[in-house]
């Protein structure tokens, strides 16, 4: 018989870490299910959260646009439906039937008047004393500057930029240089015409957004001149503009009639805001919501150059303001006349050949191509 061995300590060793590693890769084994498994849980979880979220967006998203609230459908539409390019924004949710009922509920009633140009005396104004803080920062002169000053505050999420211009004989209107082929940028219409300040002035086509300021909408009066005419924009047909005298006309008389009655300079725009100190009926959000650049003439002669900024690319604040916001700005600087210039990516204040707002367009710069621009020299 053979003898029966008695196991080594090094065997027994062995077997003992043969057993171990197999308890440790059973139990590895076991952590690798645990945690697949626990992946798989979250997972689940996040996914069913990401179309709770999603649900819950579209559902709120329905409260507003079809909710008993009707002022987003209203800001959405009036908004959507004043641009050249982004109307699809309201017809993806609603029908032409419903928005051609919103347009109907918000919109801009014109005060029916020509120009009182009687009424505005040039140079009228006191700076012995103010009647209100408002006064005080249009009559109030920078020091070692009386051509022009600069107010700027901001308003309900907005930034404002009003220039103040106490000569309204150094307003001209400057013509890019290839009108019909392309535009040129306010900064260069500026420097080329060396103006001390510099705002746009007409509207232009633009399909596709991509307009290169080439073709301004409606007449464009230079000189006492009819330098351009196409149909008019759809956003006014008004003639805004200088006299001989330098006051600022509103008129709906054709271009031929406006400059025998004295026009040197004008662009079509609109709407009319203030027509002899009678401010135009906005209803609802009549015009969308928008950065604009408006035109505006004091009784004193003041002529004030208003820029507001909106949301962009490059900025913080909300969309613009409505028409009713920018009346009531106007009202408060005491305004006789003013009038609605092209808007949104079209907003820019050039100052001393350097852009003092946030235009929005979709330039490196934020700016545009533009057909002409309203310049102080």
């Amino acid at each position: 018989m053979e003898e029966k061995k008695e196991p080594t300590k090094n065997s027994m060793e062995e077997k003992s870490e043969v057993v171990e590693e197999k308890a440790e890769e059973k139990k590895s084994s076991k952590m690798k299910k645990k945690r697949k498994t626990k992946k798989r849980t979250r997972l689940r979880l996040w996914v069913i959260l990401f179309f709770l979220v999603l649900d819950l967006g579209a559902s709120f998203c329905l409260v507003l646009a079809y909710g008993p609230n009707k002022n987003f459908r209203d800001w959405l539409v009036t908004t959507a439906m004043s641009t050249m390019n982004h109307k699809y924004l309201a017809r993806m949710i609603y029908n032409e039937e419903t928005i051609n009922q919103v347009l109907k509920e918000n919109t801009v009633i014109e005060i029916n008047e020509e120009t009182d140009t009687d009424a505005i005396v040039i140079g009228s104004y006191e700076t012995d004393h103010y009647e209100s803080e408002y006064e005080e920062q249009i009559l109030k002169k920078d020091e070692g500057n009386d051509v022009y000053k600069i107010v700027t505050f901001k308003e309900n999420g907005s930034t404002y930029y009003i220039t103040v211009i106490y000569d309204p004989s150094r307003i001209h209107l400057a013509i890019a240089s290839r009108p019909g082929v392309i535009g040129d940028r306010v900064k260069k219409l500026a420097t080329d015409n060396d103006a001390k300040i510099a705002i746009n002035a007409s509207g232009f086509e633009d399909a596709g957004g991509g307009g290169n300021g080439a073709n301004a909408a409606g007449v464009v009066i230079h000189d006492g001149k009819i330098v351009w005419q196409a149909p008019a924009s759809k956003w006014g047909n008004g003639l805004i503009g200088f006299n001989q005298e330098h006051k600022l006309v509103l008129t709906k008389e054709s271009a031929s009639k406006a400059i025998q009655n004295g026009m040197v300079d004008a662009v079509t725009f609109g709407p009319f805001l203030i027509v002899n100190g009678k401010s135009a009926e906005i209803k609802g959000y009549g015009g969308g919501v928008h950065p604009r650049t408006i035109i505006a003439q004091r009784k004193d002669g003041i002529v004030l150059f208003v820029v507001i900024d909106g949301n962009g690319n490059k900025t913080g604040y909300r969309g613009g303001v409505s028409l009713k916001e920018a009346i009531e700005v106007l009202e408060r600087y005491k305004v006789y006349n003013a009038a609605n210039l092209d808007g949104g990516a079209s907003s820019i204040l050039v100052e001393n050949g350097e852009i003092v707002n946030h235009p929005v367009g979709y330039s490196e710069t934020g700016e545009r191509w533009h057909p002409n621009a309203w310049i102080v020299q």
